[in-house]
Parts: C-alpha cells; structure tokens; sequence
C-alpha cells in the first residue's frame, strides 16, 4: 500500500512540477510533513498500544510527504543552478 501511495505521489508531484507550481506544493508538503511527524513524535512518546499504532499508522503518510519534501529540494536546487 504504502508503495501504491509512493508511486502515485510522486507522479502527482512531478506533474505538478511540469505546471509550475512546485513552490506551492513543496509548501504544503513541509508544513504537513512537520504536522505528521510531530504527531508521529507524540503518540510514540506516550506508549500506550493504541499510540504506538498510531504512530506506525502515520508512517502511511510521513513517507509520501518526505518524497515531496525531497522532489522539492531537489527542484529548487536545479533551478538555482540554471
């Protein structure tokens, strides 16, 4: 699932890109990955069972995100070096 999700992401991204509102989306995609993994942090800190499957189960989300997060950079830094 979590590579469906991955894949998808990514060419939604790269799309995105193509349109040129990838500022937009890197935007997005950082304070929503900030989001997520602030609540990653907390449910695994409070370690009762039912947080600490939540915390695996915002993983789903994390990694798509930090794909974004990624592509983003990674246009920024091309763009700068054009």
């Amino acid at each position: 699932m979590v590579t469906t999700v991955s894949v998808t992401t990514v060419t939604t991204v790269t799309a995105i890109a193509a349109m040129g509102l990838e500022a937009v989306v890197s935007s997005a995609a950082a304070i929503a990955l900030i989001m997520f993994l602030g609540s990653r942090e907390l449910a695994l800190a409070h370690g009762s069972g039912i947080s600490e499957r939540l915390g695996r189960y915002l993983m789903i989300g994390i990694v798509p995100l930090l794909l974004v997060f990624s592509a983003g950079v990674v246009l920024q830094i091309v763009q700068i070096l054009r």
